[in-house]
């Protein structure tokens, strides 16, 4: 925060005083302001500004990413569990610890293992809400998280309480790597990109490095395949044969 405020501050003085040194100009009579000096101080002018902007813009982005970081710390307690039917006057911790003692037969799972659950969002004839649930401990939200292929067959799904900008980059990276390479652990996103190589992502930019590296890659393996494809089709030199006179 404070280098945000130190660029702010330094664009404001070179700003006054650029207006103020251009003004100065203006108001002498005997060197007149032509065409080559203002285009030059104004090429300066807007330089000085593009450099200060991205300074400030990468300021930003690091701050976003902190503070995303701290609210997915306030959430690391918490799961998402999906596909769970609905009822009227319902207690989403006891069909929780419901569910959890049918299906995954965690040891020493009751409702004293939840510390509040309840429905996301707002109610529609469509699908059931997901259902927050904030465990009294990090060990049994693991416990619970690591079992949850045990639903498997039951319509019930679990998924990391992920915040808005993590769960668009989650469906982003999905749709663009494959629902099959991607997961997520402890709110940071998993993927294993074309090549084989496994990255973690936390941002957009750490999407786009990834991207342009994995295109890279295949591009070089193409155009190494292709070099060998021809040098296996190109036929072998023969040796001449001396005639003797």
């Amino acid at each position: 925060m404070e280098s945000i405020k130190e660029i702010l501050a330094s664009m404001a003085e070179q700003f006054n005083t650029t207006m103020k040194d251009f003004q100065q100009d203006l108001q002498k009579t005997n060197s007149p302001v032509t065409a080559s000096s203002l285009a030059t101080e104004f090429a300066a002018f807007k330089t000085f500004v593009i450099t200060a902007l991205n300074s400030l813009q990468r300021q930003v982005e690091l701050f976003t990413c902190e503070f995303d970081r701290l609210e997915m710390r306030s959430r690391r307690k918490m799961l998402l569990f999906h596909g769970v039917p609905e009822e009227k006057s319902e207690d989403t911790s006891a069909r929780v610890t419901s569910l959890v003692a049918e299906h995954l037969h965690i040891d020493q799972f009751s409702t004293t293992s939840i510390k509040r659950s309840y429905r996301l969002g707002r109610k529609t004839e469509k699908k059931p809400r997901p259902i927050v649930v904030k465990f009294s401990d990090v060990s049994m939200r693991s416990k619970v998280w690591f079992a949850k292929t045990k639903f498997k067959g039951t319509g019930v799904t679990l998924s990391e309480f992920l915040t808005k900008a993590r769960h668009d980059l989650f469906v982003a990276t999905r749709r663009h790597f494959g629902v099959d390479k991607c997961w997520t652990r402890d709110g940071i996103i998993h993927v294993i990109a074309p090549d084989g190589s496994r990255h973690k992502i936390e941002r957009m930019m750490d999407f786009e490095k990834i991207d342009t590296l994995s295109k890279s890659k295949s591009a070089v393996l193409r155009a190494a395949a292709t070099s060998k494809t021809l040098d296996n089709k190109t036929p072998p030199l023969r040796a001449k044969r001396l005639v003797k006179k």
